[in-house]
């Protein structure tokens, strides 16, 4: 007798959006990395044309450029290996795989904490100044200048997304801890492929007696 296999479980509007959250974040990082650099240009050339004015030398004034050039590329690279890394566990979570899930919440954590690094850093600089001693005036004055050199939209956007970004794994986080993410998880678990037996070997059984043949011998 045949049973009618049961229809798969739909996805939970949880993990649905979930996913989705995860693809956009995955977008803005790529985004991000982009206009990141081309950004950098233009930030360079009105560093080195505000520094001209201060007392540092030359020499300075290219050890901070280069600064200014590796943070950017620095940003840009990691913006650019964690799209990849978002969309694989959006994917991942659309499959139904539990330990992507897992894996989730371990880099939702990981963002929450960067998030909020990032925005601390932010308005650690406005609000408190790096102070230096008086034999690195000239220092002092070119990084005084790095803020300025950016857009005026640059900083602003920055501390927005690190925000968005703590706020966007939050939200990630939570939709897989609702109970319609669990209970759906947990069926797909639970109904994934196991195994075959092992082939064992039938217990070893004494031979039998022969059997008479069925006329006696003449």
């Amino acid at each position: 007798m045949s049973y009618p296999e049961s229809a798969p479980a739909r996805r939970p509007a949880a993990v649905l959006s979930a996913a989705t959250v995860l693809l956009v974040m995955a977008v803005a990082a790529l985004a991000y990395a982009v206009v990141d650099l081309v950004v950098l240009g233009g930030t360079v050339d009105a560093f080195r044309s505000a520094a001209r004015d201060t007392s540092a030398s030359p020499e300075q004034i290219d050890d901070v450029v280069t600064l200014l050039r590796a943070s950017a590329v620095l940003s840009a690279v990691v913006a650019v290996l964690s799209a990849p890394l978002l969309a694989g566990l959006a994917f991942g979570l659309l499959a139904g795989r539990n330990g992507v899930r897992v894996a989730t919440w371990v880099v939702s954590g990981l963002g929450v904490l960067a998030g909020c690094c990032s925005v601390a850093v932010v308005v650690g600089e406005r609000a408190a100044p790096l102070q230096l001693g008086s034999g690195e005036q000239a220092l002092a004055e070119l990084l005084g200048l790095i803020g300025d050199a950016y857009p005026s939209w640059w900083i602003p956007l920055n501390a927005g997304l690190s925000v968005a970004q703590a706020l966007g794994y939050l939200v990630v986080a939570t939709l897989l801890a609702l109970p319609a993410a669990t209970s759906w998880f947990g069926r797909h678990r639970s109904t994934a492929p196991t195994a075959p037996p092992m082939f064992t070997p039938a217990p070893h059984q004494p031979p039998s007696a022969p059997h008479a043949p069925p006329y006696p011998p003449r």
